[in-house]
């Protein structure tokens, strides 16, 4: 019974251990777009962007706040330890005239409370300053756009890193396991006597080369892999496994070199536009800035003041204990009738700088179409190269086929097979290397185009 229960608890165990790494390794599993979606969410550089767009957010807020009316309290208490003194004529006090009589005014203790409001009511810089945290928020939008243009691209190039090198293993494997099958038949034909060990030997070097080669992959898998958990933000020591697949046997599909590049479309060109509408309202502001300010304000106060410390006592028939009211209303004009030039400088400042942001733009343009172009040309290139690729896999396979054949029977020799073997090794080996820079080329020409984002 005993035996029983201990049987019943491992299993329980065991159960919950399996449905653990269950769910660990379901949790782990990712898509791409799973990856890119997961990177947004945990990519410091991508999580600072959108920190960006707050901060631009709550920026704009604070400027508007600048024209809202402006309210505030205070409450002031005094308590002189010495009562001020004021020298006043002594003839007042039937003193000779010519000289002064000092005399301390006012009681010991002294107390103000009130409220004060203040608005705007015209301030080019307040005008100016508001546009320009308005372009300034839709500056950092733009900014999300491209951030989030180059962790899709970053994320989608690292994960078909990996996968690309997976294939390469099960390519090796392959090798390997070809290679293993024809040492082991011609160490047979050895020892009857039907080969020479040099052709045992040549073949045990290549067999080891491809053990080597296949131990490097493995290590350039993890490399990979570290990266693609780099850029998505995930935790290195963990462990990843990726849903998708590249289609091996696939071609190109997409004609890219007939595309009309809107160079408008690209993040980099239009947070250029912003930064120059940003560099004109400067320009403008800097105008603007011989305009004079005008601020109303108002105040209510009472004051008290006592000879002893009874503020909280009232009575307006008292004057030991009345408070007295103050109020006002008044408004303020502001007008700079001479800076020393600092507002004309400031201005051809803001003048100059809005013209080198032009002619970046222009140099932006024209280079955004260029790398356009480029990407074109490269993807196109990348395509015919896989097609070549493709064709010389398929006859390197048929050749290494053919070979099989003879050796099999009796009528070929080790160097062919060998020799077919290496052939077909480096044929798939360049056929790989050409859908990942197909790949590769497809998504730099979405990047260069803006297209890579909707």
């Amino acid at each position: 019974m005993r035996n029983i229960k201990k049987y019943m608890l491992l299993v329980a165990i065991s159960a919950i251990t399996y449905s653990y790494k269950a769910q660990e390794s379901k949790s782990n599993s990712f898509s791409l777009q799973q990856a890119i979606d997961y990177a947004m969410k945990n990519s410091p550089n991508y999580l600072n962007a959108e920190l960006d767009l707050k901060n631009a957010e709550y920026r704009k807020k604070e400027i508007t706040g600048i024209g809202l009316p402006q309210l505030s309290g205070s409450l002031d208490i005094k308590d002189y330890i010495n009562i001020p003194t004021s020298l006043l004529p002594a003839q007042i006090f039937g003193g000779p005239a010519g000289s002064y009589q000092a005399v301390q005014f006012g009681t010991k203790y002294n107390s103000t409370v009130g409220f004060s409001a203040s608005q705007i009511l015209f301030s080019s810089d307040y005008i100016f300053g508001l546009k320009a945290a308005e372009q300034f928020l839709n500056l950092s939008k733009i900014s999300i756009t491209r951030s989030k243009a180059e962790l899709v691209a970053q994320v989608s190039k690292a994960y078909y890193n990996v996968l690309i090198n997976k294939e390469r293993l099960k390519l090796l494997d392959a090798n390997i396991f070809r290679l293993k099958k024809i040492l082991d038949d011609t160490k047979a034909y050895n020892k009857s006597g039907f080969v020479e060990l040099i052709d045992v030997e040549r073949l045990e070097v290549q067999y080891n080369n491809v053990l080597s080669e296949k131990e490097k992959v493995v290590k350039l898998i993890e490399l990979t892999e570290n990266m693609l958990k780099f850029q998505m933000g995930f935790k290195i020591s963990d462990s990843i496994n990726l849903t998708d697949s590249i289609n091996m046997n696939g071609e190109p599909t997409d004609d890219l070199s007939a595309a009309k590049v809107d160079v408008s479309k690209r993040p980099e060109f239009q947070l250029l536009q912003a930064q120059q509408s940003l560099l004109d309202i400067d320009v403008k502001r800097q105008k603007w800035g011989y305009m004079p300010s005008l601020v109303a304000y108002a105040s209510h106060n009472y004051n008290a003041q006592r000879n002893t410390f009874n503020f909280l006592q009232f009575d307006d028939n008292d004057i030991n204990k009345k408070w007295f009211k103050i109020t006002l209303v008044g408004a303020t004009l502001n007008l700079n009738i001479f800076t020393g030039m600092q507002r004309v400088n400031r201005l051809q400042q803001a003048k100059i700088a809005s013209q080198k942001n032009l002619n970046t733009l222009k140099n932006v343009e024209l280079g955004a179409e260029i790398e356009a172009s480029a990407a074109s040309i490269s993807y196109v290139n990348a395509a015919t190269t896989l097609r070549i690729q493709k064709k010389n896999s398929e006859l390197a396979q048929h050749v290494y086929d053919v070979v099989q054949k003879k050796f099999e029977s009796g009528l070929g020799n080790n160097l062919e097979i060998v020799t077919a073997e290496t052939s077909l090794k480096e044929a798939q080996t360049n056929y790989y290397n050409a859908i990942y820079d197909m790949i590769v080329a497809k998504i730099d020409y979405q990047k260069a185009t803006g297209t890579l984002v909707k």
